[in-house]
């Protein structure tokens, strides 16, 4: 399907910004090869990332995936444009022009004598000019290359720029006052990988602790390879500083690579790893529950004992004290709700990550980004603070989010 999609995908820009704007010859011949290797690219950093070392795999995925981004968006521009250029192609059809009685071709009468009858111009059929129908595909393409660079340009600096730190009050019936405030300072997807670490993911950490978190919670898909090639990226982890604990939950992302390795290796950095089941944040003698559970694709995995279990985290606890859940996909909160779950953290939809892809993810997720409501349960989903993918965003910016508890007012 993946193959299927970018063939289509290219053959579309191929005949639209090469076939449509050069005549045959050697320059349609030039540009036919680079968009073929523009092409072969993404499916070779798709195929070879298991295989390459991550110092060869980091300018091929810059490269191949920075241009996907960029296919995609002009893709959706020449689309916008097709009807203007349809409009505009049956204009350029060029009319006969006018040409002198005595140039015209004269078809005789009925009789023997009878006068010449001049054929009317507009019954001259009209003629494509194609000098007309290249200048216009050659508009057309032109100005799809300047949108599609320009907003996969914004992308790329947005996507690695610094996080932007939201802040989200959230009222929890039953949350004892000495709770009040306490700050859960929460992240997801950093995707960790080829093209995303080094200083920004240094800069994601600095900026968590300087919420000066109670509680931090990395809601998934924090790696995208192995423990052996991004042990490195991931070790400014062990320099987050919280009151209470660092605490994450698996995505579906950990288990597309080695697991059990990550599950092992993130202890030792300081991180406790939830697997369906919870632990208590104390102030004092209040309390509130922290539960999380595995990932919804962990059982499709073939990990024994993988798989989300929100009863088995849930199990013996005090329903008059409030539950707080960390679960990677938003599409949780049903179960959450149904188990009387007061507040749900999640990830995993990049809040769209590129416009427009936001409304196809509202087809399986019931929140793309922001705070919802689910009958008692609240959802926050944040839009994550890397990428996946090209390494852009368009309609969502890379997040810190700071959660802060309230108990209701007397």
């Amino acid at each position: 399907m993946v193959l299927l999609a970018m063939a289509l995908l290219h053959a579309y820009l191929w005949f639209r910004l090469v076939r449509s704007t050069t005549r045959p010859g050697r320059t349609r011949r030039r540009l036919t090869v680079v968009l073929t290797v523009l092409a072969v690219l993404p499916v070779a950093a798709l195929l070879l990332r298991r295989t390459l070392p991550l110092a060869a795999a980091t300018p091929l995925d810059w490269l191949a995936y920075t241009w996907l981004g960029t296919a995609f968006y002009l893709f959706l521009v020449l689309l916008v444009l097709e009807p203007v250029r349809l409009l505009l192609g049956r204009r350029s059809r060029l009319a006969p022009e006018a040409t002198p009685a005595a140039e015209v071709p004269a078809v005789a009468g009925p009789g023997a004598g009878a006068p010449a009858v001049e054929v009317p111009e507009a019954a001259v059929p009209p003629v494509p000019d194609p000098s007309r129908r290249l200048f216009l595909a050659r508009g057309l393409a032109v100005t799809a290359g300047a949108v599609a660079l320009g907003t996969a340009g914004t992308g790329v600096y947005l996507a690695n720029a610094a996080p932007v730190v939201r802040r989200v009050p959230v009222t929890l019936r039953g949350l004892d006052p000495a709770l009040d405030g306490l700050r859960i300072v929460t992240f997801s997807d950093g995707h960790l990988s080829a093209t995303y670490g080094g200083r920004r993911f240094e800069r994601l950490v600095e900026t968590v602790n300087a919420q000066r978190p109670d509680v931090v919670a990395i809601v998934g898909d924090l790696v995208d390879g192995d423990v052996d090639e991004l042990g490195r990226e991931a070790a400014p982890l062990a320099d987050l500083v919280s009151e209470q604990g660092v605490f994450f939950v698996t995505g579906n992302h950990e288990y597309f690579v080695d697991t059990t390795a990550w599950l092992r290796h993130l202890p030792t950095l300081g991180v406790d790893v939830l697997r369906n089941e919870r632990v208590a944040i104390r102030r004092g003698t209040a309390t509130v529950d922290l539960a999380g559970i595995d990932d919804r694709t962990a059982a499709s995995s073939g990990l024994a004992g993988h798989g989300a279990d929100l009863d088995a985290a849930l199990d013996g606890r005090d329903d008059g004290v409030p539950v707080v859940l960390l679960a990677h996909q938003p599409v949780m909160v049903e179960q959450a709700q149904a188990a009387g779950v007061d507040l749900q953290l999640s990830g995993h939809t990049h809040g769209g990550q590129l416009w427009p892809f936001d409304y196809a993810i509202r087809l399986d997720q019931p929140s793309v980004e922001g705070l919802s409501r689910h009958g008692d349960t609240q959802l926050y989903v944040t839009s994550g603070a890397g990428y996946w993918g090209p390494p852009m965003r368009i309609g969502a910016r890379p997040e810190i989010t700071v959660v802060e508890l309230r108990a209701p007012e007397a």
